[in-house]
């Protein structure tokens, strides 16, 4: 008998797990205090809107609302601050939210730049808090602010909707800021929490700001927005051309009782306002009623007199929000602040790989899918009003679904944290609705090469994404759309290039070198058929499928004729791949993925061709006899030597099982012998997790002392003159699916030293935990981490067939179906409990609760 319930997301019951509750109900996945803040940034804003990022101090920075990535973007003159004052005894205290600048780390890691403070020399004239603490879980953040001086408990939470498979209420361009006061001393306190923003409409997202000086300020208009239990400021550059790409709107808005000072020149006169704000007739009466302080608000509070008009050339004008409080010994009040923005204009103005291509200066606008939704900035603030208790509830919801199940500490960490790479500038939505991601945002790590400002490695790059589950799994209509756009560039001979042209509409990537590797990776080809049996079964259609399979049939014919020449099976010659450069001889990374791309052949064939299913089992049962057969050298899967530059030859690739990680979450089962793939994945760990990194003539991602799983290593000897490229690397994409697929073979001692690795690594004292990198910033193959949830529940959903999955493993685990999610409770005896917290799931399932062994 299986239990199905479903409820509108609420705060979780008492669990046993350990974790720390915020003051809204929420739980906490990790906390980081003293240097561990250093480097902690948590990116803030919706999917494909621009973001903003919470420090571990409590401070604002990487400022990236209009969509350009740059992690040194700093918006100054943005801060929130508090000053609380007592009658009697008489004392007024002012501080800045926000702690002191950390020292430099003794060792700052390389190709980073998450523990850079860009106003360390130049922060507003207030006191900074003594210290805070940063807690985190997705998509909530909540610094606590400590100092013994302040006689109030003063925390944070901040948060941008998010809701698994509710793509538009999780691309909302705002965050909210809520502030919890607690009055901790036996007096009566008052005062102002203070919320700060610069009008950044005209700014490239790039330009240093000095002050309220930038280039493509003047002109700049801030507005008073008066409604009945609301206050703000709304803020826009009326000068600017409508095709601008930083042309459009920004707000700044409160529902307490506020004074706002529209236009200032810089933070000292938004401090001076808030010094000089003043309560003479509740002090007077002793009335700190709602209403008492919102008729002491409506008139104004202070004599500082706001500059009028627009801003000065070459400047923009500051706003604040002084929103009063009063609280009894003991009393506790919450204050929350709204930033939303919009941008409209996105332009494929980025870099572009291929050969050289001349377009006479278009800039090809593409847009951005959410502006189409609202009309401007108080458009998004009253959409996220009007629906403001159900985004709030089932965002809280999720992060207590992770935050509060039982999955081991470091699992619940990793996937809190994957939705910080879904809703990075890595991806955005253009106007069209279609999804696209670069590889990274660039950073510090790829100034070896370009820059560190806009999209690495353009576009939707298949090899890379082959790694990517979050994304696809938490909002499989994005996925659907980037099956969609891929399978739409297909070359006439049937190969699909790895990187996409946008505008769509441009000359694609056929017949010339692409870059990054030279030609059509065929990594990603295989990979494109496996994703798109994923979508299907996430829920995707027969339909849907069925308009797709004339491509895949062309794809797996395209492959078949130019790599299986011999008709055994094995793929043999130059095959491009995610490593930028060609394997050549028979190898296991190539071969898995061909071998499971051939078992989703015949499971989607069943659904829409059954007459072609054999034809694909046939190929497969042949492929995986001689691949076998020819790589497995006792050990794991080697690759013949054939003395080509980059093949890896005799050495251990972490790689080598990645087509049979996709074939566990597609519910494919084993393509290889079973025990041999056990004794596979002990040997890259064995051989590959390594302790202790010197010079090695690639990029650093794991130095010193640290622990990480290197792309390949050469046990027995025989590293080749020229070896694999980025061998000696280590990438939390490749560690992520060695560490699900050693969960999926019950390797679980195995699994979890390599996730300790990653997050020793990235513990926030010199990475930060929400921004794994490769060749750039927020890299899509870090979403790979979304698969250690399902390869440590065994959940696997089929909606072609309504079955549901799962080992029996008791505890209570979060669970994301395609059309639903919510939590799954396995009993140690009795049948399972299926919580749906969104969307539904068939009247007709059937729930599998298999052996854990």
């Amino acid at each position: 008998m299986i239990k199905i319930s479903s409820r509108a997301p609420g705060p979780a019951g008492p669990r046993t797990a350990v974790w720390r509750s915020f003051p809204e109900g929420k739980s906490a996945v990790r906390r980081y205090t003293g240097d561990a803040r250093r480097a902690v940034a948590f990116p803030l804003g919706g999917f494909g809107t621009g973001h903003v990022a919470l420090g571990g101090d409590g401070a604002l920075r990487q400022w990236q609302l209009s969509g350009v990535a740059n992690h040194l973007g700093f918006l100054p003159d943005s801060f929130f601050a508090l000053r609380v004052s007592s009658t009697e005894p008489p004392g007024d205290v002012v501080r800045l939210l926000r702690s002191a600048p950390l020292p430099p780390h003794e060792r700052p890691a390389p190709n980073v730049s998450d523990a850079e403070v860009p106003d360390a020399d130049r922060l507003p004239p207030w006191p900074t808090v003594a210290g805070t603490e940063f807690h985190a879980a997705y998509p909530f953040a909540e610094v606590s602010y400590l100092d013994d001086e302040l006689p109030v408990a003063v925390s944070l939470s901040a948060f941008t909707p998010f809701v698994p498979l509710d793509s538009d209420a999780s691309a909302l361009p705002l965050v909210r800021y809520r502030f919890t006061l607690t009055n901790t001393s036996p007096e009566f306190r008052h005062g102002w929490l203070l919320g700060t923003l610069q009008n950044a409409v005209g700014w490239d997202g790039v330009t240093p700001i000095d002050g309220t000086r930038g280039a493509g300020y003047g002109g700049n208009v801030n507005r008073l927005l008066r409604r009945p239990g609301q206050t703000g400021v709304l803020m826009d550059h009326p000068g600017l051309d409508e095709k601008d790409p930083s042309y459009g709107e920004m707000l700044l808005w409160t529902d307490g009782p506020a004074a706002a000072l529209p236009r200032a020149l810089g933070a000292e006169a938004m401090l001076r306002f808030v010094e000089t704000a003043k309560l003479v007739t509740p002090i007077q009466l002793g009335d700190y009623s709602d209403a008492a302080l919102r008729n002491a608000v409506a008139d104004g509070v202070s004599p500082l007199r706001a500059p009028v008009g627009p801003s000065p050339a070459g400047h923009t004008w500051d706003a604040a929000v002084a929103v009063a409080f009063a609280l009894k010994p003991g009393e506790t009040t919450t204050i929350d602040v709204v930033h939303a923005w919009w941008f409209p204009n996105r332009y494929a103005d980025f870099d572009r790989f291929g050969p050289p291509q001349s377009y006479g200066g278009s800039r090809f606008w593409v847009g951005n899918h959410y502006a189409g939704r609202f009309g401007g900035a108080l458009d998004v603030l009253d959409a996220y009003l009007a629906d403001r208790d159900r985004l709030d509830t089932a965002s809280r919801a999720w992060a207590d679904a992770v935050a509060g199940s039982d999955l081991p500490e470091e699992l619940r960490e990793v996937v809190s944290a994957q939705g910080t790479l879904v809703r990075s500038p890595t991806l955005f939505r253009t106007a069209d609705g279609r999804a696209y991601g670069f590889e990274g945002a660039l950073g510090a790590s790829t100034r070896n090469w370009n820059g560190d400002v806009g999209g690495s490695c353009p576009l939707n790059c298949n090899h890379v994404f082959n790694y990517e589950q979050a994304l696809a799994r938490l909002f499989p209509d994005l996925g659907r759309s980037m099956r969609d756009t891929e399978l739409s560039v297909q070359a006439p001979d049937g190969a699909l290039p790895h990187r996409v042209v946008l505008p769509l509409y441009l000359p694609q990537f056929h017949d010339v070198m692409i870059g990054g590797p030279e030609r059509p990776a065929l990594d990603g080809m295989l990979g494109a058929v496996l994703k798109t049996y994923r979508s299907v079964l996430d829920g995707a259609g027969t339909d849907w499928l069925r308009g797709h399979w004339p491509a895949l049939r062309h794809l797996m014919h395209h492959v078949t004729t130019t790599w299986d020449l011999d008709g055994d099976g094995v793929l043999r010659g130059d095959q491009p791949v995610t490593y930028d450069i060609s394997l050549h001889g028979p190898n296991m990374f190539v071969g898995g993925l061909w071998l499971a791309a051939l078992r989703a052949m015949r499971a989607m064939a069943v659904l829409v061709e059954p007459a072609a299913a054999s034809a694909y089992e046939d190929r497969f049962t042949v492929a995986r006899d001689n691949y076998d057969k020819l790589l497995w050298n006792g050990e794991y899967y080697s690759q013949p030597v054939t003395g080509e530059a980059y093949d890896f030859g005799l050495g251990c690739l972490s790689d080598q099982l990645l087509g049979q990680w996709w074939a566990h979450q597609l519910g494919l089962g084993h393509i290889l012998p079973p025990d041999r793939v056990r004794a596979a994945l002990a040997a890259i760990v064995r051989y590959n997790l390594r302790t202790g990194f010197t010079e090695h003539g690639y990029r650093v991602f794991a130095d010193g002392d640290e622990t990480g799983l290197v792309v390949c290593s050469w046990p027995h000897g025989g590293r080749p003159d020229v070896p694999l490229r980025y061998s000696d690397e280590v990438w939390t994409g490749v560690e992520y699916q060695v560490a699900a697929h050693c969960l999926h073979e019950g390797l679980t001692d195995e699994a979890m030293r390599i996730v300790r690795a990653i997050q020793e690594r990235y513990d926030g004292t010199r990475r930060n935990p929400f921004n794994e990198i490769e060749c750039g910033d927020h890299y899509v193959r870090a979403m790979a981490g979304w698969s250690l949830l399902d390869a440590y529940t065994g959940f696997h959903y089929d909606a072609t067939t309504a079955h549901l999955k799962i080992t029996h493993r008791p505890g209570r685990y979060p669970f994301v179906a395609g059309t639903a999610w919510g939590t799954i409770t396995i009993p140690t005896d009795g049948p399972p409990t299926l919580q749906t917290l969104g969307g539904t799931l068939p009247s007709t399932l059937t729930i599998e609760v298999t052996d854990l062994s």
